[in-house]
């Protein structure tokens, strides 16, 4: 079920009706109506991997109430140990088996063996990544005493299955979720109109602009061999709104829902191609994901506390550890390496943490220093997402490469691609002046009831003419 799908249009006011009218008042029945809505929701993906998502659950369930309840650190440390590895064990084996199994006959082969290892024939559960460092998060800080066990099965299953975010993100804490999911919940009409505000801010992004982008990007990459740079270049911005609309959007809606049932999910976008460094790009980009990598990888390893050189291999495992969460293939690992070179001179040089306002704070436009540094850091991300894009590490590097020929500086002409042009102009236009607000729709300060419906209506008309071809959301393959 998808959330651009007539299927979740008639499934979503079901679930709102029954939660406010038939069960209102009452939190228990509320948060079964949830488990039951959010475990319909993901069956309708492939209800063969159900099995998987409720013994992942009742997995970190019992490890955390016996982490809690264990007399002594190594028994603590034993079931925290246990949860881990059983769950990077599931992780291991539908998303990254075969890629180990590929990589070590090649590897073989270089040698001179013949190797033949057998690859395993499974589809990759949806959102397994995700739901995965949801309990992970829960044991861990269980482990660190930063919370107490949640004894009820069902509130717990619930922080882990939330229908909004189950299949990709953003990636919740229990310190975050719990408590909500825990408390009497009042329906509050503005949060509401704001979540469906956000939902539809995001339906555009995703319709609108990433589906038509997917339409171009496809094209280009597809027979990148016999393009020009301009195209090439072209072809890489593209694919930059691509995933960006894709995923914010798709984040938008997510957030958007949860406010409907009186829920507040993690940010996990920030605006971030308005970003004036890398370093400001990963606190605006997959918020949820870069901050749980921090908190549960990179602080426990010591972070840059150590010196220079544990700051530098720190920097580097935190990057390829994201990298190769987004998927088992050696150009992920290459996306997250460059990021990580991009990073380092910031941090060695202790200016990571130097642009954390907003840009342009208290100005309609940004100066020309500012300009250049936006554009810089986008032109740079862009590049990195050649290698995200790429089938093989091979085709990465020949794209960019050939980018770089003379006809780099021919202008590049895209056929049918005028109104996309417009769309992404108004949609990059709307967010940069509601760059300080929590997403692009937000227009609750307008006071005139015709002009807000206006708009709604206009982003609607859109929608509806100018939707591209349905694609599935990037995400919901990692």
């Amino acid at each position: 079920m998808f959330f651009n799908s007539i299927d979740f249009a008639i499934f979503l006011p079901i679930v709102f009706i029954l939660y406010w009218f038939v069960t209102k008042g009452n939190l228990r029945l509320q948060n079964i109506l949830l488990l039951v809505s959010s475990y319909f929701f993901y069956a309708c993906w492939d209800w063969r991997f159900m099995f998987l998502l409720i013994l992942s659950t009742l997995l970190d369930y019992y490890t955390g109430i016996k982490i809690h309840d264990a007399k002594n650190q190594r028994k603590k440390m034993f079931w925290l140990w246990l949860s881990i590895g059983v769950n990077l064990g599931f992780l291991g084996v539908f998303k990254y088996y075969n890629f180990f199994a590929a990589s070590f006959a090649d590897g073989l082969s270089l040698l001179g063996f013949k190797a033949n290892f057998g690859t395993l024939q499974v589809i990759l559960p949806v959102g397994i990544s995700f739901y995965t460092f949801h309990g992970l998060s829960y044991v861990i800080d269980l482990y660190k005493n930063r919370i107490k066990p949640e004894r009820n099965f069902i509130d717990y299953s619930l922080f882990v299955s939330f229908f909004p975010l189950l299949v990709a993100g953003p990636i919740e804490r229990a310190t975050h979720l719990l408590p909500q999911i825990l408390k009497q919940r009042e329906f509050d009409y503005s949060k509401a109109a704001d979540g469906l505000r956000q939902i539809l801010w995001g339906l555009f992004k995703k319709i609108v602009i990433a589906d038509n982008c997917a339409t171009f990007v496809n094209q280009i990459f597809g027979s990148y061999e016999t393009q020009s740079g301009s195209i090439l270049l072209l072809g890489a911005i593209l694919f930059a709104y691509q995933i960006y609309c894709d995923f914010s959007g798709y984040s938008d809606i997510a957030l958007g829902t949860a406010r409907l049932f009186g829920i507040e999910l993690l940010r996990n976008f920030a605006f971030p191609y308005f970003s004036r460094d890398i370093a400001e790009f990963w606190r605006r980009w997959h918020i949820s994901l870069t901050t749980w990598f921090r908190d549960y990888l990179y602080i426990p390893l010591g972070g840059s506390r150590g010196g220079k050189w544990q700051a530098i291999r720190n920097t580097f495992i935190i990057f390829l550890v994201s990298g190769f969460w987004h998927g088992a293939n050696w150009t992920f690992l290459a996306w997250g390496a460059f990021h990580a070179i991009l990073f380092l001179p910031l941090l060695l040089l202790q200016k990571n943490r130097k642009n954390t306002n907003s840009v342009s704070e208290g100005r309609l436009l940004p100066n020309l220093k500012e300009l250049m540094q936006m554009t810089s850091t986008f032109l740079l991300v862009v590049v990195g997402w050649i290698f995200f894009r790429a089938e093989t590490l091979a085709e990465a590097l020949d794209y960019i490469t050939r980018l770089f020929e003379k006809s780099f500086f021919n202008i590049p002409k895209l056929d049918g691609a005028n109104s996309l042009y417009l769309c992404l102009a108004f949609m990059i236009i709307t967010e940069w002046v509601q760059r300080n607000k929590k997403h692009g729709l937000q227009i609750d300060t307008i006071k005139s009831k015709g002009i807000r419906w206006f708009i709604y209506f206009s982003i609607v008309v859109l929608i509806l003419f100018y939707g591209g071809k349905s694609e599935t959301f990037i995400y919901f393959q990692f």
